[in-house]
């Protein structure tokens, strides 16, 4: 029976290899014609398989900061603020613990996060340093297409990791609502929404005087401190509070306790929420995709 079946799996691979000697070769024509078709998910190609030469960093990346950060707030934190609570889950907008309260913000965190490594430097690298945007520039990928997986490539790392990232909280006990898993989308959205300007802004900087340490340092920094991501912003001084309405990071947190443990929200402003998200990546992409063109000369 097994030599049968080695038989049948070989004659198989047999046919398949004719097949491919018998389809005849693309002409340079029809390859540039299915580049300028596919060219997004070719680079997006070649982004991800870049990212293996980093693969271990971004796997121990995803798992050891949310074990790092529950750690601290579930078993450490919470503890504290769950004991010395006087009003409970009002003063939480509902949640029925601190680790639920700040569980969605962390993980909107984590794609905030993501999106500032990769569209600051490795941008930057493709123009200056590595000037790995000049090779498929020459051939007919166009500049936007480079926009287009570029974002792909990072929409796929802040999947990988929110995914990952999501799983421990359900290990911790701190999504108590069935849409919980949502947050994964929205955490991304609210990623988009932060790394397209970023990246736009990236591209369009020549040379390096300390730009993006200033970005991690001014805007990076305040939004994680400021957007009501370990309490809420109501409760913060009228002062700063400005900071976390034009926040991606509160909007996509906000979100987030909806989806996690059903935060008392109007459905419209939820929607608003969302549309603002979306308006902020579309505007980062495009503006991205003007300035690689002028850069790139196509």
């Amino acid at each position: 029976m097994t030599e049968r079946w080695q038989a049948t799996g070989n004659a198989a691979s047999a046919a398949g290899a004719a097949g491919d000697r018998l389809r005849p070769p693309l002409s340079p024509l029809q390859s540039a014609a299915r580049a300028r078709k596919f060219g997004s998910f070719y680079y997006l190609e070649h982004w991800l398989r870049a990212m293996r030469g980093y693969g271990w960093t971004v796997a121990l990346t995803a798992v050891g900061t949310p074990l790092v950060y529950l750690f601290a707030m579930g078993v450490g934190l919470a503890t504290l603020v769950d004991a010395n609570s006087a009003n409970g889950g009002a003063a939480l907008g509902g949640a029925s613990s601190y680790l639920v309260f700040v569980a969605p913000a962390l993980l909107a965190t984590a794609a905030i996060m993501v999106a500032a490594d990769e569209n600051t430097y490795p941008v930057m690298s493709g123009f200056k340093w590595r000037r790995t945007y000049y090779g498929p520039n020459a051939s007919p990928l166009a500049s936007h297409q480079l926009v287009n997986g570029h974002c792909l490539g990072v929409l796929c790392r802040q999947l990988l990791t929110t995914g990952l990232y999501f799983l421990f909280l359900l290990l911790f006990g701190a999504v108590p609502a069935a849409t919980g898993w949502l947050m994964i989308l929205t955490a991304a959205l609210g990623g988009l929404a932060f790394g397209l300007p970023v990246m736009a802004y990236a591209a369009s900087i020549e040379d390096d005087k300390g730009q993006f340490a200033m970005v991690q340092r001014f805007i990076v920094m305040p939004l994680f401190l400021f957007s009501g991501t370990f309490f809420p912003l109501a409760a913060m001084p009228p002062a700063v509070r400005w900071i976390g309405w034009i926040s991606p990071l509160w909007h996509s947190t906000e979100l987030g306790r909806v989806l996690g443990y059903g935060l008392a929200e109007p459905a419209w402003l939820s929607a608003v929420r969302m549309v603002y998200l979306a308006a902020l990546a579309a505007a980062g992409w495009l503006l991205a995709r003007r300035i690689y063109a002028r850069r790139l000369g196509k």
